[in-house]
């Protein structure tokens, strides 16, 4: 349908001018009434200052694609100074290239000034390192070299509220209509210019359900250790947007496939050859999915906590063989499992902490004799390590029985909690300690 509407009412771009293929109101399915009115105002405030102004990128493809997306990014030719004396509250934010965020009502909208090549700046505006990626990039060009120097053509998409037209310098229509994720320019370029490109490419091939075109994807393998040149706090920002979109389990898939995965969790792609770890692993990604569908509340803790525990397993084991005992041992084993993985991804501390706690939790879950159950009950982790103790046994890591046991506990009546309690001990019917009465003084006479 799409594809029958822009072959009606547009015309296909000419290589030699650049000029773009232009989709009239008649011939796209995007409406007004879709858009955020935030966004809407930002677009029309600029173009009454004289401006040129689009609605940009992810927002117009995704509607274009039938979805609703909750976030929309304006470009004009304004400078970022321009634009943040139109807006009150306004803030210019980045380094490596400078952006405005615009704040109307409860919305920011994030507006960007058209992007010029980078070549064609100075060492105050542009800079790049010896392995080609780009440190600086504050080159302010028209709309055709915007559209160029965005990263792949499904979000080089600019509508304008004048004519109501979608305008696409790149083919990126086409490539929705092929379902394609397609690098602008020379794919191994733009991903030297900036490494977490290639994280881009899987997730909107997840995300969409769309392929990688062959030479988009021809260099990732290759290029994937670029990974490491991108600073830790920058790559857990990424991995949460690749895991906590409701598409972790394919988005996994693909950076295993591309050989990415070993370059984000390298401690967890080292342990993938195990059968029991590459479940675990697959199964706590498929549970994030289904909690993000059903709306329930998903922490970084809980996925990061998943992704390395099997890897803490094995540290676990090298610790007891050291004669650790296993309470100090699994202790041991994660300091150093997250010391390791804060070398690719900064974690924050108040994620690091929960992670531990839910660890912690695994040892202490079997313990369930007397007071120690209903005291577990009233911890503040109890229900993530609850969550994580179901995990392991659906991935075959435990037999099942204790989380059924939790399970029933939590829905049982003070009594029956009571009754639970006393018929176990470490996994087994407790044992009744004999009740010892008062000593009885001996008698002067010895007896």
């Amino acid at each position: 349908m799409l594809k029958s509407l822009i072959r009606a009412f547009s015309r296909r771009r000419n290589p030699a001018t650049i000029e773009p293929t232009i989709v009239t109101r008649d011939g796209h399915n995007l409406s007004r009434r879709d858009i955020s009115k935030a966004a809407l105002t930002v677009m029309r405030r600029l173009q009454e200052a004289g401006f040129e102004a689009y609605i940009v990128g992810g927002g117009v493809r995704d509607l274009l694609l039938g979805g609703h997306p909750k976030d929309f990014d304006v470009a004009t030719n304004a400078t970022p100074e321009q634009t943040k004396r139109l807006f009150r509250g306004a803030r210019i934010v980045g380094r490596r290239f400078r952006i405005v965020h615009a704040r109307i009502g409860r919305e920011i909208i994030e507006v960007t000034t058209f992007r010029g090549h980078h070549t064609e700046g100075d060492d105050k505006t542009a800079k790049q390192s010896e392995e080609g990626m780009l440190l600086r990039d504050n080159v302010y060009g028209d709309i055709c070299s915007d559209a160029l120097r965005r990263d792949f053509t499904v979000n080089a998409l600019y509508y304008t509220s004048k004519g109501f037209e979608i305008h696409d310098y790149t083919s990126g229509i086409d490539d929705i209509e092929r379902r394609l994720i397609r690098m602008i320019g020379d794919p191994a370029t733009r991903y030297k210019e900036d490494p977490v490109r290639m994280l881009r490419a899987v997730r909107f091939a997840a995300k969409l359900d769309f392929d990688i075109e062959k030479k988009t994807a021809q260099p990732l393998a290759e290029l994937a250790p670029l990974l490491r040149n991108i600073a830790p706090a920058r790559l857990f920002e990424e991995v949460l947007k690749l895991l906590m979109a409701g598409h972790a389990e394919r988005t996994f898939e693909l950076l295993v496939e591309y050989g990415l995965w070993q370059h984000l969790f390298p401690q967890s792609a080292a342990v993938l050859d195990d059968p029991v770890a590459e479940k675990l692993t697959r199964q706590g990604m498929r549970n994030t999915d289904d909690r993000i569908r059903r709306d329930l509340r998903v922490t970084p803790a809980f996925i990061f906590a998943t992704l390395l525990w099997p890897a803490l397993l094995r540290e676990r084991d090298r610790q007891l063989q050291r004669g650790l005992p296993e309470i100090p041992a699994i202790q041991q084993a994660a300091q150093k499992v997250i010391g390791h993985q804060m070398a690719h991804t900064a974690i924050p501390k108040r994620f690091i902490l929960t992670m531990r706690e839910i660890w912690d939790l695994q040892a202490r879950l079997p313990r369930r004799e007397g007071k120690r159950a209903q005291q577990l009950m009233e911890h503040p982790r109890f229900r993530a390590g609850y969550d994580f103790l179901l995990l392991r046994e659906e991935s075959g890591e435990l037999e099942a029985g204790l989380g059924e046991w939790w399970t029933r506990y939590q829905e049982a009546d003070e009594d029956e909690r009571e009754a639970m309690s006393r018929n176990v001990r470490d996994g087994g019917p407790a044992k009744r300690r004999r009740r010892r009465g008062p000593r009885r003084k001996k008698s002067p006479s010895g007896e």
